[in-house]
């Protein structure tokens, strides 16, 4: 990617990585594909056992914060288990050049799909050249 893309590393604009937590409650981090496009950030994560109404989805100060718990839903009691559903949490730091309020957000089949367009100022244009 060009060195002044949307995701630049952090490293790369001397950010400090982001401390995701303190809680004793232990967290599971969904896999999480981020793609830039030419009108913004689209983000998938994969939340099985969430449910739509719990999923915390949020921007502060350019950090972008992904949470849901996630149960069991069937009742009764575990014979096996191979796995454990647990709460997932997630942070990503996104630059400020994204519209925020123009966020939108899907989830379907355990998938949650977040588009953040750029801001009008930060889409690239064209300047027509006009003849004198």
């Amino acid at each position: 990617m060009a060195p002044n893309s949307l995701t630049e590393r952090n490293d790369e604009m001397n950010v400090q990585p982001r401390e995701e937590t303190r809680s004793n409650e232990r967290f599971i981090r969904p896999a999480v594909n981020i793609i830039e496009t030419e009108e913004g950030l689209f983000v998938t994560a994969d939340l099985p056992g969430a449910g739509k109404e719990s999923i915390d989805v949020n921007v502060e100060k350019g950090v972008l914060t992904i949470s849901a718990p996630a149960s069991h839903s069937i009742a009764g009691t575990p014979v096996y288990r191979e796995f454990e559903l647990g709460s997932y949490f997630r942070q990503f730091t996104i630059p400020e050049s994204l519209d925020h309020d123009k966020a939108k957000a899907d989830f379907a089949n355990g998938i949650l799909t977040l588009r953040i367009p750029k801001a009008e100022i930060a889409k690239p244009r064209r300047i027509e050249v006009q003849v004198s």
